[in-house]
């Protein structure tokens, strides 16, 4: 089955920086595009951004030029590179698996998440 591991999450003061992984396993990897989803305490699960199988990157208007996406095809991993975090940025972060079918989020379609990794930033 569909399996998505992320890791690197944790405790951050205003304008700090964090870098979060995700391992895949249980489909071909490079033939999908990926996205990191955010959900912060009592809010719906957001879009953050998108890297496509051909590696164009797309991301939510409030961390342009803040987060980088980046995946490793050979590892089958994905990648959040984080800076300057903000409060606002608190959330379980979780990688996804793009699909034709599944749950729309945020005008975009998965049929996978895992169970994501915690960001808390403090001012």
């Amino acid at each position: 089955e569909v399996q998505l591991q992320a890791s690197g999450g944790g405790a951050v003061q205003s304008g700090g920086s964090l870098s979060l992984s995700c391992v895949a396993s249980g489909f071909r990897y490079s033939d999908f595009a990926m996205s990191w989803l955010r959900q912060a305490p009592g809010k719906r699960l957001e879009w953050v951004a998108d890297i496509m199988n051909d590696y164009k990157t797309a991301y939510t208007d409030s961390v342009k030029g803040r987060f980088t996406i980046s995946r490793d095809n050979a590892k089958k991993a994905l990648y959040l590179q984080m800076n300057n975090l903000q409060p606002e940025d608190t959330a379980v972060y979780r990688c996804a698996k793009r699909g034709m079918r599944g749950t729309v989020v945020s005008g975009r379609r998965y049929d996978h998440w895992g169970q994501g990794t915690l960001v808390t930033v403090s001012s």
